[in-house]
């Protein structure tokens, strides 16, 4: 279903920009001036505002003028834009990046992963490490992160459901019962130029297939054989293409890190 890079070299050199949890990543996404809202985002109402037109959370904290990502400092919370669109089939990703790989993802999010990474650390969330295969299969671990999803049904009304509810266990029927890790993606390193590129900006953002560039992944295994996939859309849950969504991601509460 997917063409994925031939090489990439993981980095253990992270960019200063993606690194550490703390002051140096406030500091630069202007999250010590952050408004808190006075109460959780709210289903979106509109499709989201290009730059220059009104945004949609102006009580949250906005990280980028042409990127729908917003922290809210207080709740820990970040909102990410998104659409949904696919409503049936099976998939490798749940959420993937606009333009790159949306006719294997529920939703497409209106913004690059890098952000989201970088604004899950100004929330106070360090990845782990992106699951590997070799010399055996080694999970996905990181902090435990919250999916939730909001948007506005036919009829106006506001609606919040957790992600794992829009994807089906193809083979029990049932909903995806595992929680998603922040487990960072890897760099990959042009040899010529020497620029390194955030790969789950290739549009792994939220994956139910184990991939090592994944920015949040299943800790479970998941094969991407086309074969062997293991989920699906949950078909009669999902509203309808072209729906807008936010996606609200936070530590999930109670939830050690995976192993």
């Amino acid at each position: 279903m997917s063409s994925r890079p031939a090489f990439f070299r993981r980095s253990n050199a992270v960019p200063a920009w993606l690194s550490g949890a703390g002051f140096a990543v406030v500091v630069l996404l202007g999250v010590s001036g952050i408004r808190a809202a006075d109460g959780p985002a709210t289903a979106p109402t509109e499709q989201p505002a290009a730059a220059g037109k009104p945004d949609r959370h102006p009580a949250l904290k906005r990280l980028s003028k042409t990127e729908e990502v917003w922290v809210d400092k207080d709740r820990k919370e970040v909102v990410v834009g998104a659409k949904v669109v696919l409503d049936d089939g099976p998939i490798e990703v749940f959420a993937c990046l606009e333009n790159t790989k949306e006719h294997e993802a529920v939703i497409a999010a209106r913004s690059t992963a890098r952000l989201v990474h970088a604004a899950l650390l100004a929330v106070g969330l360090d990845p782990g490490r992106p699951v590997s295969f070799d010399p055996e299969y080694r999970p996905a671990r990181g902090p435990v992160v919250r999916v939730m999803l909001r948007w506005r049904d036919a009829a106006g009304q506001p609606q919040e459901v957790r992600a794992q509810e829009w994807i089906r266990n193809a083979q029990t029927g049932k909903p995806l019962d595992s929680d998603w890790v922040f487990a960072g993606s890897v760099f990959w390193k042009d040899p010529q130029g020497g620029d390194e590129y955030y790969q789950a900006d290739g549009g792994d953002f939220i994956c139910v297939s184990n991939f090592p560039t994944a920015t949040l992944d299943l800790p479970i295994q998941s094969s991407q054989s086309n074969e062997a996939l293991l989920f699906e859309v949950f078909k009669g849950r999902v509203p309808p293409k072209g729906t807008v969504v936010d996606i609200v991601l936070s530590a999930a509460p109670g939830k050690p890190a995976g192993k």
